[in-house]
């Protein structure tokens, strides 16, 4: 009876720790890089596949690991009706792709996906827009100053 009154103590100092600790997370304002195709055109209205259809949008996330959980974020895709009224699209979320890792070291930002499908893969174009959608979402904290895919395989046309 005693043990039980301890575990039952125990478990109610664990309990309140927890919810402690996430009371005390700040919630912070993040831009996750969504594409526009509209804004990514030459003067002939050819769509150039390059950084000038990027457009922020912000969210508010409570996190540990800001860095990653922004990505984690940006990857599910969400985007509001008024964003999707805008012309701000993307291919997020794509089947099995996730970010199993993220290691930020000296600068260079290292993130690891699963990508069992290849969904990431499929033309230079929407290559291209998919990894920098990630590489401006990433380079927002000023902690990171370069962004490194694995595995190499990822993004390929």
């Amino acid at each position: 009876m005693k043990a039980l009154k301890i575990l039952i103590l125990l478990t109610l100092l664990l309990s309140s720790t927890f919810t402690l600790i996430s009371c005390t997370q700040k919630e912070k304002v993040v831009k996750l890089y969504y594409y526009n195709p509209e804004l990514d055109r030459d003067a002939q209205g050819n769509i150039l596949c390059s950084e000038k259809g990027l457009v922020p949008v912000e969210r508010k996330i409570k996190s540990e690991n800001i860095i990653e959980d922004t990505i984690k974020l940006l990857i599910e895709g969400k985007l509001t009706d008024e964003e999707k009224s805008k012309g701000i699209t993307t291919e997020y979320p794509l089947e099995g792709f996730k970010l199993v890792k993220s290691e930020l070291k000296n600068g260079v930002l290292t993130l690891t996906f699963d990508d069992p499908y290849f969904k990431s893969s499929g033309g230079a174009c929407r290559s291209r827009i998919l990894w920098l959608q990630i590489e401006y979402t990433a380079k927002q904290f000023s902690e990171v100053k370069e962004v490194k895919f694995y595995p190499e395989q990822l993004f390929q046309p």
